[in-house]
């Protein structure tokens, strides 16, 4: 258990409601719960922007379709037209993983500062785009793993290269979202303490951290923004080695 005062003390996970069905611990945390309302959050926000839709379109009108629409356009860019059937997961993905990164500079638990759930979502992914190209291409889809142009004596040595760059895929997908939710959140609450620390010998010490924190804060914005659409555009990309079998 870290410090209460420790920059890593929010990353813990707390129980709320202990549930071990079956002897299987799957209890309500603190993690389970930001969930949820960052679930909410997100269907109130589209629900009452597309609520009363008019043509001239309000302010949460105007925000929902802008990232309905930026989504779109990712997807068209990035899969073409086959990848219409994929927005919905890809506008879930990006929507929870950007409210998850949002609420979490507000002081509240950081769902995807734990590589569990960074991982979990990842994994789905490439789960996903396996499966859509098992389905597209049939036994066909294995020769994605076969380098084109690349001469017969060196297929075994290029074949399980490639497969187990297909492997690394949700491991880097996972871990680049998760190091730069924690080294963010650490970042800022270490110039916390420092405001406080110094703060509290001489008025003008902590000043210096103080005037940082905004401009951090806002980098930490762009940078929850940033790994959001990340994560959505790699996923696209991801679903177009699937659709049109590209390598």
């Amino acid at each position: 258990m870290a410090d209460a005062h420790s920059p890593l003390a929010q990353f813990e996970i707390k129980t709320i409601a202990e549930l071990q069905p079956f002897g299987i611990d799957a209890s309500f945390t603190n993690a389970s719960l930001i969930m949820v309302v960052v679930v909410g959050l997100i269907t109130l926000f589209i629900v009452a922007g597309m609520n009363k839709a008019t043509i001239v379109p309000g302010r949460f009108q105007g925000m929902v379709e802008f990232f309905y629409e930026f989504i779109a356009n990712l997807l068209q860019e990035n899969t073409g037209p086959k990848g219409k059937q994929f927005f919905p997961l890809v506008f879930s993905l990006f929507m929870f993983i950007l409210g998850c990164n949002l609420i979490g500079l507000f002081g509240v638990f950081t769902v995807t500062s734990h590589i569990i759930v960074t991982f979990a979502l990842a994994l789905m992914v490439i789960t996903i785009v396996t499966v859509v190209g098992f389905i597209r291409h049939g036994g066909h889809f294995l020769t994605y793993f076969v380098p084109q142009g690349a001469p017969m004596w060196l297929m075994p040595l290029m074949i399980p290269l490639e497969v187990i760059s297909y492997l690394i895929r949700p491991i880097s997908l996972s871990v680049r979202l998760f190091a730069n939710m924690v080294a963010g959140h650490v970042m800022l609450g270490v110039i916390g303490t420092f405001v406080v620390g110094l703060g509290s010998l001489f008025f003008a010490f902590g000043a210096i951290p103080l005037a940082a924190i905004p401009l951090i804060f806002a980098l930490e914005v762009l940078v929850a923004l940033l790994q959001a659409y990340v994560f959505a555009i790699l996923t696209c990309i991801y679903l177009n080695d699937a659709i049109h079998l590209a390598h």
